[in-house]
């Protein structure tokens, strides 16, 4: 497993922030009980603080199991910090929008959005700021959560993800590339596409797909690849997708490599059967973890993670030789 420079600095202060959130639920360490955070409890694990009542509102889509493992993050951390955690979410903008106003009208004691569309969600993250509510924004619109209001973000910089793809095609030789994007307006979508063109040294050309329906993005992927046999790269932009253009690729008769951002049980098994190059970790389980744990942090320690700068959870690009190590957590629903 490959990470970048500068996601690296940014991944140890995330895992000083959960360093952070354990020490102060466990009884054991070398400090004295003084210095402890106060509301811990001793050995049991979970927080005495009062109760917190979290919110998260994304952007996902129908079986995206993307975020499911982002849930399975934030689920853990609310319960070790006595927090009721609240999921939902909507692919299209005024939807999101909606359930952002509802969590708002719920009166919950924070927030954690996504800003996959911000320019349906901005007015009413801003509303929640202003009524008190601390927010934290998380995996996209990384570059409008600082004006929003947002104590920080969490997740990976799309661009600089990009670009590690880019460099690593270079690297296999590679000279075209089909960067398929699954949903048309997402700005995280749109920027992980311009950071592989911007180090990719051959050619990339992007290409829309119905990510509503996955019969429909893999009829669309493999009359590309039958029109067009200079492409010898798929990059697909989330897990569920990677099936998709394997399946596209093997109905085309194309020799390309399908390479993929995200990761999940799925794409770890082809890694290892040798059908996906490589993927993009941006470890969704640690994005869901931390922003609850900032929202507890914040409120019974005032902590900010980060300093309130955007705290990168990858890239990382993780191979076939990465599989023995990955598979548990797979398995089980965190990475």
């Amino acid at each position: 497993m490959r990470t970048s420079r500068k996601a690296a600095t940014l991944i140890t202060v995330a895992a000083l922030g959960i360093g952070i959130a354990v020490s102060g639920c466990s009884g054991s360490g070398g400090r004295s009980a003084e210095e402890k955070p106060a509301g811990t409890s001793g050995g049991a694990g979970v927080a005495t603080t009062p109760r917190m009542k979290i919110a998260m509102v994304t952007h996902s889509g129908e079986g995206d199991t993307f975020w499911d493992i982002v849930q399975s993050g934030a689920e853990q951390a609310a319960a070790k910090d006595n927090a009721e955690f609240l999921y939902s979410a909507d692919k299209e903008g005024k939807e999101q929008a909606q359930l952002v106003q509802a969590a708002i009208d719920q009166k919950v004691d924070g927030l954690i959005v996504t800003l996959a569309k911000p320019e349906a969600v901005e007015d009413v993250v801003a509303k929640a700021v202003k009524a008190g509510i601390p927010v934290v924004t998380i995996n996209s619109g990384a570059q409008f959560s600082e004006r929003l209001g947002a104590l920080g973000h969490i997740g990976q910089d799309e661009k600089v993800a990009g670009e590690a793809v880019g460099e690593e095609l270079d690297a296999r030789g590679r000279k075209k590339a089909l960067c398929v994007i699954h949903e048309q307006g997402n700005v995280s979508l749109e920027g992980r596409c311009a950071g592989v063109r911007k180090t990719f040294g051959g050619r990339v050309e992007n290409l829309n797909v119905d990510g509503t329906s996955m019969p429909a993005s893999t009829s669309s992927i493999e009359a590309k690849l039958q029109a067009d046999r200079d492409i010898d790269a798929i990059v697909t932009l989330g897990a569920p997708f990677a099936a998709a253009s394997v399946k596209a690729k093997d109905g085309s008769g194309s020799t390309a490599e399908v390479d993929t951002f995200d990761l999940n049980a799925e794409v770890v098994k082809r890694l290892k059967a040798h059908e996906v190059g490589f993927a993009v970790d941006q470890q969704p389980y640690l994005q869901g973890y931390l922003a609850v744990d900032e929202l507890w942090l914040n409120r019974t320690n005032g902590n900010v993670i980060g300093g309130g700068k955007p705290v990168l959870t990858g890239p990382a690009i993780v191979t076939a030789k990465d599989v023995p190590q990955l598979e548990k957590y797979t398995a089980r629903g965190t990475r």
